[in-house]
């Protein structure tokens, strides 16, 4: 197992390493020791190969990732797992703000809170905080899910857009075109079955999930007899 040691080697050289890796390599289980709370930590990745950092990490670990597996041991700065595109990520600790942010596919799993901002316009990521999340969280958030186990700041889902949101605690206030919805107990059983969603599972609490997402209205009518049954066709939609 490779292990790089960030107090004598060069992140530069770090990354440079793990973009050059063949898609053949051997080299499959990396491990970073002192990162020191460096910026850019293991960015671009683009192979399904684990990489285990010790300790904490400053802007935009894992930025961009694809297929890899990448472990925070430690809290993680601003913009962890920005535009991710698949596979998973994990923060043991905190993770500031914008956690997610933009991110188009994968598995973003924090064990402790996370700041402001996060899933800030995400757009197909799939984020679990078991602790609780800040301010604006969810903010012109496009697609994928956002499960909460603790509470919600203020603003939850402002301008939000077809992605779903699911807090077990409390919410300070939902932004503009956030309501909660009608919590359809067969999608969440089968979000606690999925193997992504797995974190789940093991809380001991029974609280349910409550769910968020878009206030949807018509584009346009003509009639306010055809406002009301559209707006009957979607208070019936399942968006999950």
């Amino acid at each position: 197992m490779p292990t790089v040691d960030l107090s004598e080697a060069k992140l530069r050289d770090l990354n440079a390493a793990l973009h050059k890796l063949p898609k053949d390599t051997n080299e499959t289980h990396w491990r970073v020791t002192n990162p020191g709370g460096k910026h850019a930590i293991a960015c671009g990745v683009n192979l399904p190969i684990t990489i285990e950092i010790a300790g904490h990490v400053g802007y935009y670990c894992g930025g961009m990732n694809s297929h890899a597996t990448i472990i925070v041991d430690g809290n993680a700065g601003p913009g962890v797992a920005e535009n991710m595109m698949s596979g998973e990520i994990r923060v043991k600790g905190d993770a500031s703000q914008a956690a997610g942010a933009t991110g188009c596919g994968g598995l973003l799993v924090i064990e402790g809170n996370a700041s402001a901002r996060c899933g800030i316009s995400m757009k197909g990521i799939d984020i679990v905080v078991k602790g609780s999340i800040g301010a604006m969280s969810a903010f012109m958030a496009q697609s994928g899910n956002l499960v909460v186990l603790g509470d919600a700041g203020e603003a939850l889902g402002d301008s939000i857009y077809e992605a779903r949101l699911f807090v077990r605690g409390s919410v300070a206030s939902l932004g503009a075109d956030c309501i909660e919805k009608e919590r359809m107990r067969k999608n969440l059983r089968r979000m606690r079955r999925a193997a992504r969603f797995r974190v789940i599972r093991r809380r001991s609490s029974r609280t349910p999930l409550r769910k968020f997402n878009a206030l949807r209205r018509p584009a346009f009518t003509t009639s306010a007899a055809e406002a009301q049954n559209v707006s009957c066709r979607i208070s019936t939609t399942c968006c999950f």
